[in-house]
C-alpha cells in the first residue's frame, strides 16, 4: 500500500466511533480495494436515501403509477399499471454502471475490483449546480455528511421494509 494513503483519514470516520471495521474488511487491503469498498458504500447509501424518501412520499402522495393502490409497498410495487417502467429503470442503471467501469484498475494488473487512485469514490463527474466545495476540508465534511445520512437511510429503509413485512400494513 502507498504510504501516503491512510484509511483513517477518509471521509466518514467520525466521532464517537471513529474508524469502525469490526469484521476487518479493510485489513491488509490495497488502497484501490478500499476505494472500491467506499464506492460501493456510497452507491448503496444514495440508494438508501432514495428508498427512504420513496417510502415516505409513496405512501402519502399518489398521483403516479396507479394512485388508487392502497397496499403496503411490497405489494403495490407489483400492482402498478406501468410494469414497462421497470425495464427502463434497470436499463438506466446499467448505463450508469457501465461508466463506472472506467474508474477501475485493470484486472490484468493482478487486482480485480479495485479503483484507480486518481478517482475519488462517489464522484460521478456531474455537478451542474456547482455544489461540490473546492476547499478540501469542506469537501471532506460534505462527504462525511453524505455517508452518515446514507448509512442511516439504509437502516431506515430496511426498518420500513421489515415493518411492512411483519405487520402486512402500510407504514402510515
Amino acid at each position: 500500500m502507498d504510504g501516503s494513503f491512510d484509511i483513517k483519514q477518509l471521509a466518514g470516520v467520525t466521532a464517537p466511533v471513529g474508524f469502525f471495521d469490526p469484521v476487518g474488511f479493510t485489513t491488509d487491503k490495497s488502497e484501490g480495494k478500499i476505494r472500491f469498498y467506499r464506492e460501493v458504500e456510497l452507491k448503496h447509501a444514495r440508494l438508501g436515501m432514495l428508498a427512504a424518501l420513496g417510502f415516505l412520499v409513496g405512501e402519502n402522495f399518489h398521483p403516479l403509477f396507479g394512485g388508487n393502490i392502497d397496499d403496503p409497498a411490497y405489494l403495490a410495487f407489483q400492482q402498478t399499471p406501468l410494469q414497462t417502467f421497470w425495464p427502463a429503470v434497470v436499463t438506466a442503471i446499467a448505463v450508469l454502471e457501465v461508466f463506472s467501469v472506467f474508474t477501475f484498475n485493470s484486472p490484468a494488473g493482478g487486482e480485480p475490483w479495485s479503483i484507480r487512485s486518481d478517482h475519488m469514490p462517489g464522484d460521478l463527474g456531474f455537478d451542474p449546480l456547482n455544489l461540490k466545495p473546492t476547499d478540501p476540508e469542506e469537501l471532506k465534511t460534505m462527504q462525511t455528511k453524505e455517508l452518515n445520512n446514507g448509512r442511516l437511510a439504509m437502516l431506515a429503509a430496511a426498518g420500513m421494509i421489515a415493518q411492512e413485512f411483519a405487520t402486512g400494513q402500510k407504514l402510515f
